[in-house]
């Protein structure tokens, strides 16, 4: 059941929908109120990005591949630090060019790209020591090591492991 909810919520639902299912599952889970304080904040900033995309129906993977549902796979792609520092990059440069760059999705589809605000995503990243001004500044890996468990926990949750 939770797992059912979680693919629709993530293929049509609000963003505040989806983050309070996760609240609940983690709630409900016998994880360590660190983890649970710690991955709310990161969904929300996957999903500050994730949900517009998904909204102009430009999904796409860290490999830059086209997807036309976000799911729970899609997320769990998303949740690698490495490659949510990508996801900033490119919507960075997606915003200044008023196009999607960085993409396989067709040229007629990246035109029709809308800027994405990235404050969310932004704070988020910086809190975690993301170089947000040069893409190529390495964060220090604990930072990464931390997103490993965090990708653990809202991995059993999306597969309704929790």
């Amino acid at each position: 059941m939770i797992l059912h909810t979680m693919d629709t919520l993530l293929r049509s639902g609000e963003s505040s929908a989806i983050l309070g299912a996760v609240s609940t599952a983690l709630e409900r889970s016998d994880e360590a109120p660190f983890w649970r304080q710690k991955s709310v904040p990161f969904c929300e900033a996957i999903l500050s990005v994730l949900i517009p995309l998904r909204e102009q129906k430009l999904l796409f993977d860290p490999e830059g591949n086209p997807h036309s549902e976000l799911t729970s796979a899609l997320f769990i792609r998303w949740c690698d630090l490495l490659s949510l520092k990508t996801l900033a990059f490119t919507l960075t440069h997606s915003n200044k060019e008023e196009r999607l760059v960085r993409t396989k999705l067709s040229s007629d589809l990246c035109a029709v790209y809308t800027p994405i605000d990235l404050e969310i995503l932004g704070k988020y990243l910086s809190g975690y020591s993301v170089n947000l001004r040069d893409e190529w500044v390495d964060f220090p890996i604990t930072n990464y090591n931390l997103h490993i468990g965090m990708t653990s926990l809202i991995t059993k949750i999306l597969e309704g492991k929790v």
